[in-house]
């Protein structure tokens, strides 16, 4: 019956309008949303009714149009609005905006999903956390900072926790070096003999004898000389050490240093520690008095002698109670050693102090010495020394060298020099290997007459050890911290998931997308990259839903309705006459 069709198709223009409504609604009570998507609802026609499909024209009659009669609206669908919205600054680092394509990955309870809203925090373990607690996913990196491109993982970032030290690898010195100082005459020349004097010489008997016109030579064991005051007796005994304390070079106190005592050391051994422990460097070449610089036995006289390096940075200073013999249980047994001191080092020369880090960011002390070496018609010659107490070893030496200066003071060797420095036992890689440069851009070492010499470390790379103060991240992801040091270090990489269909991705609420049958498979992808848009640190992207658009389509929706319940009603008030007939 033609009215009760009418009373049909006006319900599907209501139900129809009713969900439009609550699409409408939807978006409008959304409009604060962070990152949310409008939809919008599409409609098509329901069945017609066809009385007549309509004809050909003939040669008699014309063609006459399909006969068909609606039977209202159906609800075809909803699609989702992925268009760009506006992005707001927050000013807190930790808010994300994803500027053009692109969903943030994150990990929760139901396994993983996308979104587009950016507004993360961290939880109690430094994670970067949705506000549902869903962590986000991105590319984390190793112990040494590298990232590992690839594998998704959570984003960590421990703020107060991480700690970071940067070994130093380059020392720049600069300063003037007085060309018109005085030349060396030689270095400090100290002699060590018995407590009483005299010198030493091998026992009766000795497993390892000297020749016959020597009273002890470099090979001769230590536990092998004979005490000078108790004949027959060994002056010094396995199990024993040998301490260097109270040593002075150049007015600067030497380290303390110890020479174990076994039943195999040798005389060459502990002129060897001597050597190592009051840093007396192997030059290559005689002191302008003729010596060699180091320690020697005088096999004829039983003496120890210690020839050190020019300059009187060099200078050496060392009592007979600088020297100890200690006993095992560390009690002093006695003073072996009588020193007389026949010559002092001089020439000009000077001294600086710097510090290097090394790769766990402790502080290591380095001493650079430059002494006058030569003086010539083509300009000046200075040997430097670098030396550190703080190498793990015993051995104070790192190495020597030579610097050659033209008539008008300027450097003609290549620098930068190289060196390196042991570190053993510390936990720190070793060796710390660092470079010394003299001429860097517009500083550099000169050689001029300029009384008194003057050197001194004008930058150094490195750094102490420090914790994660602050992080950044960029366009590409990629996620900075700054750290109490003055280091910057990779912490990481948001990452991005790109589908080939946005609109066939599911809603789950909360912000949240998961895959969908029709969306295609999510590819992880840096930003800027394939497409993708670009992270934007310290915003958040707001809804992009148009209020007054939507107020429109409310309008519509609303007339729609009206219209259609008077479709209802009209058909209702036939059905009434047609009643009125029957009686």
């Amino acid at each position: 019956m033609a009215t009760t069709t009418a009373l049909l198709t006006g319900l599907t223009g209501l139900n129809a309008n009713s969900r439009h409504l609550e699409v409408i609604g939807n978006n409008i009570a959304n409009v604060n949303t962070t990152a949310f998507k409008g939809s919008r609802m599409l409609f098509s026609t329901a069945m017609s009714r066809t009385m007549h499909i309509g004809s050909e024209p003939t040669e008699d009659s014309g063609g006459v149009n399909p006969f068909q009669i609606g039977l209202g609206v159906n609800v075809a669908g909803t699609q989702h609005d992925f268009t760009q919205g506006a992005l707001q600054p927050t000013g807190d680092a930790r808010d994300l905006a994803v500027e053009g394509e692109g969903f943030f990955i994150v990990d929760g309870d139901g396994g993983r999903y996308y979104t587009r809203d950016g507004s993360f925090r961290q939880d109690a373990e430094g994670n970067l956390v949705s506000i549902r607690g869903e962590r986000l996913q991105g590319y984390a990196i190793d112990d040494s900072y590298n990232l590992i491109d690839g594998v998704l993982t959570d984003l960590n970032i421990p703020l107060g926790a991480r700690a970071v030290a940067q070994a130093t690898d380059y020392v720049r010195v600069v300063g003037n070096l007085n060309a018109s100082g005085d030349l060396p005459a030689g270095g400090s020349t100290i002699a060590f003999g018995a407590g009483d004097g005299s010198g030493f010489s091998v026992m009766d008997g000795a497993s390892n004898p000297p020749g016959a016109d020597e009273m002890m030579n470099a090979t001769s064991l230590l536990v092998e000389l004979e005490d000078p005051e108790a004949a027959g007796q060994a002056m010094f005994a396995a199990g024993q050490r040998l301490q260097i304390n109270g040593a002075r070079k150049g007015g600067a106190e030497v380290p303390v240093a110890e020479l174990a005592i076994t039943p195999t050391t040798t005389v060459q051994e502990m002129l060897d520690f001597f050597e190592q422990a009051l840093g007396v460097h192997d030059t290559g070449e005689r002191n302008p008095d003729g010596a060699t610089p180091g320690a020697v036995a005088l096999s004829a006289t039983g003496y120890f002698t210690m020839f050190g390096n020019t300059g009187t940075v060099n200078d050496l200073e060392i009592s007979s109670s600088a020297v100890r013999l200690l006993n095992a249980d560390d009690s002093i047994d006695r003073l072996p050693f009588s020193t007389t001191k026949t010559q002092e080092a001089t020439g000009e020369s000077v001294r600086t102090t710097f510090i290097v880090y090394d790769s766990l960011g402790q502080e290591v002390a380095v001493d650079l010495s430059m002494v006058l070496d030569s003086k010539g018609d083509t300009g000046t010659g200075w040997r430097y020394f670098l030396e550190s107490a703080d190498d793990s070893d015993i051995d104070l030496r790192l190495t020597t060298g030579e610097l050659s200066f033209d008539t008008s003071g300027l450097l003609l060797t290549q620098t930068p020099i190289s060196t390196t420095l042991d570190r053993a036992g510390t936990g720190a890689a070793t060796p710390l290997s660092f470079s010394v440069d003299f001429a860097e851009g517009g500083e550099q070492l000169t050689a001029l007459s300029d009384d008194p010499s003057s050197i001194a470390s004008t930058f150094r790379n490195g750094r102490p050890s420090g914790t994660l103060e602050d992080f950044g991240i960029d366009g590409d992801g990629l996620i900075s911290g700054v750290f109490s040091n003055g280091l910057t270090r990779t912490l990481g990489r948001v990452v991005l998931a790109k589908f080939t269909n946005n609109e066939g991705l599911v809603e789950e609420g909360s912000n949240l997308f998961s895959q969908g049958p029709n969306s295609g498979e999510p590819a992880a992808v840096t930003p800027m990259s394939f497409g993708t848009g670009s992270v934007v640190s310290g915003s958040l992207e707001q809804s992009n839903v148009d209020i007054g658009e939507e107020l429109t389509d409310m309008i519509m929706a609303s007339t729609g309705y009206s219209a259609s319940s008077r479709v209802i009603q009209t058909a209702d008030e036939l059905l009434q006459q047609l009643l009125l007939l029957a009686r």
